[in-house]
């Protein structure tokens, strides 16, 4: 019997020592897991991330205090485009989101952006010639119809949204630079 008892002390003795190296090597590899994923995350640019969430419903808050809601229909180079909860179509330039609630955490490479620029996708509804609210950084929204489309700035005839771009309805036209606009709504 006592023979058995320096062999039990041991193994209790060996058996403790390896249940803290597993410990200590589950430890290691939790710790390399989540340095690997934050760095993969930060890698990952907003634009991938608004990509990956495509057909979900988003809140954004925009540089000029206003907020909207919809779903997330397209995006490009630098915008993107909702289905407000209005029922209105709207473009809003990447750099005028202050924050987004409904952005999934992760990106998906299955989806890219549209490789063309706000001032394209601008141009489509001035040869279209239809009627838009654009809001700018100040929070102003002026409305009518985007008579030309530069490469930095748009030119809108202002008029009032149920009245059509006839020369007797436009009351003015102002020019706008595109790091002013916010949003553009399609009416």
């Amino acid at each position: 019997m006592a023979s058995t008892l320096p062999t039990m002390r041991w193994d209790q003795l060996f058996d403790d020592l390896e249940a803290q190296l597993g410990a200590q090597e589950r430890r290691e590899r939790d710790s390399e897991v989540a340095d690997r994923t934050r760095r993969e995350r930060a890698g990952v640019e907003l634009a991938a991330r608004f990509a990956s969430a495509v057909g979900s419903e988003l809140r954004l808050r925009l540089l000029s205090g206003t907020q909207v809601q919809g779903e997330l229909l397209d995006l490009g180079e630098d915008w993107l485009l909702l289905e407000l909860t209005t029922g209105r179509e709207a473009v809003i330039p990447m750099r005028s989101v202050t924050g987004v609630l409904g952005l999934p955490a992760r990106a998906s490479s299955a989806r890219t952006a549209r490789r063309f620029a706000l001032g394209y996708a601008l141009r489509g509804l001035s040869r279209d010639r239809v009627a838009v609210a654009v809001t700018d950084t100040s929070g102003q929204v002026l409305t009518g119809t985007i008579d030309v489309v530069g490469a930095d700035s748009l030119d809108l005839a202002e008029h009032a949204l149920g009245e059509s771009r006839r020369s007797e309805n436009v009351r003015g036209r102002q020019t706008v630079p595109f790091w002013a606009v916010v949003l553009v709504e399609a009416r």
